[in-house]
This record gives C-alpha cells, sequence and structure tokens, in this order.
C-alpha cells in the first residue's frame, strides 16, 4: 500500500511541477517577478542551466545522465523491495518525482524552470521538483538513520523473519 500511495503522490506531484514551470512561463516573463506570499515568496521565472545554485552551468549531458542514473538506481531500490518502510518508500517515490521533473525541463528545454524566490534570505530560486528532491532526501536520511536497520536490513526484517525470496 505505500508504494501504490507515495506513487500516486509522486505522480501528482511531477504533475503540480511541470504545470507550475509551464504557468509561470507564460504568465510572468524572464527575469521578472510577481507576490506569491509577500514579505516571505516571490514567483520569478528563471532559466538554470546548471543544478543547484547554477553548479555544472551549460554541462546539460553530465546532469542528465547523473540524474538518470540516481532516478534508476532509486527505482530499482524500488522495484526489488530493497527499501520496505513506508518513509523510505515515500522518499525514494519524492526524489524520482522530482528527478524526472528536472530531466523533463532538461530534455525538453535545455534548462530547468525555477519559479519560488525567498525574499528573507538570499537563496537560490527553486522549483517543486527541487522541493520534492530536498524533502526526499531528508525522509530519506530519517529512514536511514532511525528505521532501516530494524525494518529493512538484510536478515533483519522488522518482524525478525524474512519470507522466502529473502525479503
Amino acid at each position: 500500500m505505500a508504494y501504490v500511495c507515495s506513487a500516486l503522490l509522486a505522480g501528482a506531484l511531477l504533475g503540480l511541477d511541470q504545470w507550475v514551470k509551464r504557468w509561470v512561463s507564460l504568465h510572468i516573463p524572464l527575469g521578472e517577478a510577481r507576490p506569491f506570499l509577500p514579505g516571505l515568496m516571490e514567483l520569478r521565472t528563471v532559466h538554470n542551466y546548471g543544478a543547484a545554485w547554477s553548479s555544472f552551468s551549460g554541462m546539460r549531458w553530465m546532469l542528465l545522465t547523473v540524474t538518470g542514473a540516481i532516478v534508476l538506481a532509486i527505482l530499482f531500490l524500488l522495484a526489488r523491495r530493497i527499501v520496505r518502510h513506508p518513509l523510505g518508500v515515500l522518499g525514494c517515490c519524492l526524489i524520482v518525482s522530482g528527478g524526472l521533473g528536472n530531466i523533463l525541463d532538461r530534455l525538453r528545454l535545455g534548462y530547468v524552470v525555477d519559479m519560488f524566490s525567498l525574499q528573507f534570505m538570499d537563496f537560490p530560486v527553486f522549483n517543486v521538483a527541487d522541493v520534492c528532491i530536498n524533502i526526499g532526501c531528508v525522509l530519506g536520511l530519517i529512514y536511514y538513520l532511525f528505521f532501516y536497520e530494524t525494518h529493512d536490513k538484510k536478515g533483519g526484517g522488522g518482524d525478525g523473519t524474512l519470507d522466502s525470496s529473502g525479503r
């Protein structure tokens, strides 16, 4: 059940990411901003040719390759049911959703559309996919630190047993 719910949420967030990027691109000219949460955040259309903080700018194919490899590795973990705890599954699905959102931009546009700009601090502009990736990483870290050993580690199954397939 955790797999289905997490996958549905990830799919909805991927759709939201693509919709917000399209809406912002159509309604806010490049480099301009509109109020969103006054004093906290504004919507600003930015084309990011790199990764976080525009690192690796102009290295589109390297970013596509690395992001694609990470997404495939996480999908492998999910498909093989190596990660079974609901928190780990959710974290993985969020990372996959965000990774796919940014991959789609890089493939289709050659850059990633970013739009959320914090007004109360100097921070890079980001998008829904970036939020998914970061929340997924935090959930994955919490899962690994607190649940992996007792729930998913081979030979350590949460109920103390493994089924006939070794899971």
